[in-house]
């Protein structure tokens, strides 16, 4: 227990499995969290005069069901075992720490998920800025970025890491901003600093200079990824060759798509249980490296016009060649996780069935370098060149691997036979080792005349010869006597002893063997770690892009055209996701949106609930994304004059733990908007200012529309859904702003939802009509009709009053409220002849007027 708990002293944060003879045991804590989560017993021991302790275990052989679980439940486990055989020593075992297993570091295939990244991220913030860096052991994936905080947040949303390290003293602030489902860790400052960070990359990557990557003036994110590299060598993660490039994210090659854009269009993951997300939709590839890398491109629309028609190109040559996309397909079908693999290779960590997995991936590239070179594509060809077979290396692993090992080292067969000349002996003497003593048998029985001469085997002497003692004489000299019976003599040979040296360890023997010749295997494929890593690449960005081809054909999506225009001009859009869930023969109602930053800068859509209006906003941002990424897109044709932000401010969500309103957090949301605005953005507001009374929220929304209108600088193209029909006046007043609704049509007191965007606004909201649909009681819907009509007469000249524009004082008339006690002090001012009141007497007047309204509160 002194030794455990000298251990356990270095790693106070993690569950340390501490290997006892066949089991890993856990002691005090460590083993009431580990019973609860495993499911195992929780016993006690003895422990001197310390009383009794918490107890629990498994098998050692277990490790891989257990540790999958403790990892999956947000803890880190640091196995400690023997370092040394039991058998050798007359003291306790050597035991240390020879893996600490984080949520973020893990080669674990139970607890990794092939079709996602398992991220280990660095956030190093200084006010209102901040550094980070993301790594992917499992892969070698190194990004490095640096922004404000909202940029920062949007990369944590999107990219999702399994454990961020932190500061100490910052680690309970980012638990309480960004959640505490996000495991974190905490670093001490020295290890957070720009100087110890650049001095850990630079010795890393064996370099002079980060010039290379682009990252020498990103102070905070050089830190970053330093404090990634500390941590490494900290968890005792050292071998990382794999890692063997870090990269930027360039905020500006990508479109700007913020948190709440990525959230509320449901890019990655949909926001109700069940729900499919774009990605659900675009996401038919065929291998883990290409799903890996379409939910980035998800993320990271382009923004280069050449690099998306690059894209565009080769999808529509994997429509039009059918045949080439056959085979594209049946290719990719059989391709292995080739980044995982050649990564666990690099850190020692393959299997001998995934080395075989290697071999056969390797194998493809042949076929499909010279698929991609006859399709005489250039761009296709280009990927062709960038794929390298890596034959010797090939060649090497399917002569040395048996033709199907075991995935287990201890099961042996796994080098195939005629490679080394003393495994094939020993395997020979495993197999066939009773033969041998038989064929010795008769051998040595014809050499002595010996007829009952025999061959045997005990514990205390081994294999021997016995002979009967009525043939003793017949013995040769060179026969060595070990034992006398009263019936029989007992020898050995030296032939006898050297055989049995080899039988006995053959099992031992072909192990160590086996394990030296697949060491060097390993070894030799980690010298291949860039070809390999970049054929991962070309193979992944293949599977994404057939991916994309598929779904247009089966999805009927067309070529979108990107150009550097400031119109967006989609003609019968649909939306990609919600077309997919239709009833059967039920076709999507598609609908045309033109804006630009000339004539239409911003549409006014009103319409009932239920009507489409948020579907429409929605389906026109998925289908910018969707063509900026490279894809097809759902429309019969659309123009995008290249977009470089993204917003969206649809739906209403409290954020009840942080102390927010559903109107706080729609403020938040807007604010963060119209801070960022670019003349390339494409901005999408669903139903502004409903979170609070009418009239502020019409003010609100009004202000909103009119800051995006006459914004100096820049134009952004806006969608506005809003059920505040009085902005449909605005048009009046902003010759860029065009009303449309979406049209619906009663017939016998029902309403039939068309689905169509018709010109001109609406001044109906059908709200009632909602309410009948979803089965509110009859009495309910009969007072609201009631009240309805009271309204509406009430309010029938009620209007927003304006100056003119260039003045910009817009104001709700005071008068239209609809309160008697506001009626009876307006009938009170207009029967009042000001021009006869005395000063005195108007102050008279004001006071009752006071009195009235102060009165009526309390």
């Amino acid at each position: 227990m002194q030794q455990y708990n000298r251990i356990k002293s270095q790693y106070p944060d993690a569950i340390l499995l501490f290997r006892v003879g066949d089991f890993y045991e856990m002691f005090g804590e460590d083993a009431i969290k580990a019973s609860k989560i495993l499911d195992i017993v929780l016993t006690k021991r003895r422990n001197g005069a310390a009383g009794h302790l918490e107890l629990a275990g498994f098998p050692y052989h277990a490790l891989e069901t257990y540790l999958p679980r403790l990892v999956r439940a947000g803890y880190r486990c640091a196995i400690c075992d023997q370092l040394e055989d039991p058998k050798l020593t007359k003291k306790i075992v050597k035991r240390g720490v020879t893996e600490l297993v984080t949520p973020g570091l893990t080669f674990n295939d139970a607890v990794l998920d092939g079709r996602s990244n398992n991220f280990l991220a660095a956030f190093l913030n200084t006010g209102e800025y901040a550094g980070l860096a993301f790594l992917d052991i499992t892969t070698g994936e190194f990004l490095l970025a640096e922004g404000n905080l909202e940029h920062a947040e949007k990369l944590i949303q999107g990219f999702r890491p399994s454990e961020v390290l932190v500061r100490k003293n910052f680690r309970k602030q980012f638990e309480e901003q960004y959640g505490e489902k996000i495991s974190t860790f905490g670093l001490e400052d020295w290890a957070c600093n720009t100087e110890f960070g650049k001095e850990r990359l630079l010795r890393h990557f064996d370099l002079p200079s980060l010039k290379g990557f682009g990252i020498e003036e990103l102070n905070l994110g050089i830190a970053a990824a330093g404090a990634i590299l500390y941590y490494l060598e900290e968890t005792k993660h050292n071998a990382t060759s794999h890692i063997s490039h870090i990269a930027r994210i360039e905020e500006e090659k990508f479109v700007w798509l913020d948190k709440f854009t990525i959230r509320n269009l449901e890019l990655i993951r949909s926001n109700h249980e069940g729900g499919t997300s774009l990605l659900d939709v675009l996401d038919h590839t065929l291998s883990p490296m290409g799903s890996r890398m379409i939910k980035r491109w998800v993320l990271m629309p382009l923004k280069e016009i050449s690099l998306i028609e690059e894209r565009l190109s080769i999808v529509e040559k994997l429509i039009q060649d059918s045949v080439m996309n056959a085979d594209l397909s049946q290719l990719l079908k059989s391709v292995g996780d080739l980044e995982r693999m050649v990564s666990k290779a690099s850190a020692a960590r393959i299997n001998p069935r995934e080395m075989r997995q290697l071999y056969d991936t390797l194998c493809l590239i042949d076929p499909l370098k010279e698929m991609c070179k006859a399709s005489g594509h250039p761009q296709l060809m280009l990927l062709a060149d960038q794929l390298n077979p890596c034959i010797v290396l090939r060649d090497r692993i399917n002569r040395t691997l048996s033709e199907e090992p075991p995935a287990m080292m201890q099961r042996g067969g796994i080098i195939a036979a005629g490679i080394h000349d003393e495994l094939d002996e020993l395997r020979a003497i495993s197999t066939h080792g009773k033969d041998y003593l038989l064929q010795l048998q008769e051998k040595e029985a014809e050499k002595t005349g010996i007829p009952s001469l025999k061959i045997a085997y005990n514990n205390v002497f081994g294999y021997f010869i016995e002979v009967r003692n009525t043939h003793k004489d017949k013995v040769p000299p060179e026969w060595i006597r070990k034992q006398t019976l009263t019936q029989a003599e007992r020898y050995i040979t030296e032939e006898l002893k050297i055989y049995e040296g080899k039988i006995l360890g053959a099992e031992e023997k072909i192990a160590d063997i086996e394990a030296k010749l697949f060491n060097e295997l390993v070894i030799g494929v980690a010298e291949y770690l860039a070809p390999i890593q970049n054929n991962a690449r070309v193979m992944a960005r293949l599977d994404c892009l057939l991916s994309f081809a598929n779904n247009a054909l089966r999805f009927n999506y067309t070529r979108p055209r990107i150009n550097e225009s400031h119109e967006l001009n989609i003609k019968e859009g649909r939306h990609p996701v919600i077309e997919q869930y239709l009833p059967p023969g039920e076709q999507y109602v598609s609908n045309d949106i033109y804006l630009d930053n000339e004539q239409q800068q911003i549409i006014m859509i009103t319409g009932p609930n239920m009507s489409g209006k948020s579907a429409l906003l929605r389906q026109t941002a998925l289908i910018v994304i969707m063509a900026q990424i490279g894809s097809f897109v759902p429309a019969k044709a659309a123009d995008i004059g290249m977009i470089d932000k993204v917003f969206t401010r649809v739906g209403a969500s409290d954020n009840i733990s942080g102390g927010e309103s559903t109107f706080m957090v729609e403020m938040n949301e807007t604010a963060s908007i119209l801070n960022n605005l670019s003349g390339r953005s494409l901005v999408l507001l669903d139903e502004i200012g409903r979170g609070t009374s009418t009239y502020d929220g019409i003010s609100i929304a009004w202000a909103i529309a009119e800051y995006l209108h006459e914004h100096p600088k820049n134009k952004a193209k806006t969608l506005f859904a809003t059920h505040y029909h009085e902005l449909n006046d605005m048009t009046e007043s902003f010759a860029r702003i065009k009303n449309y609704n979406v049209s619906v049509r009663e017939l016998n007191g029902k309403i039939i939802f068309l689905r169509k965007l018709a010109t001109g606004g609406s001044n109906h909201s059908f709200g009632i009509h909602v309410a009948r649909l979803a089965g509110m009681p009859k009495e309910v819907l009969n007072r609201a009709e009631e009240v309805l009509r009271g309204l509406e007469h009430s309010h029938s000249g009620a209007e927003i009053n304006r100056k003119s524009s260039k003045d910009k004082d817009f104001q709700l008339s005071f008068f239209q409220l609809d309160d008697p006690v506001l009626a009876r002090i307006k009938d009170e001012i207009m029967a009042t002849d000001i021009n006869s009141l005395t000063p005195l007497e108007a102050l008279n007047k004001l006071n009752e007027i006071r009195k009235t309204v102060t009165g009526t509160k309390k």
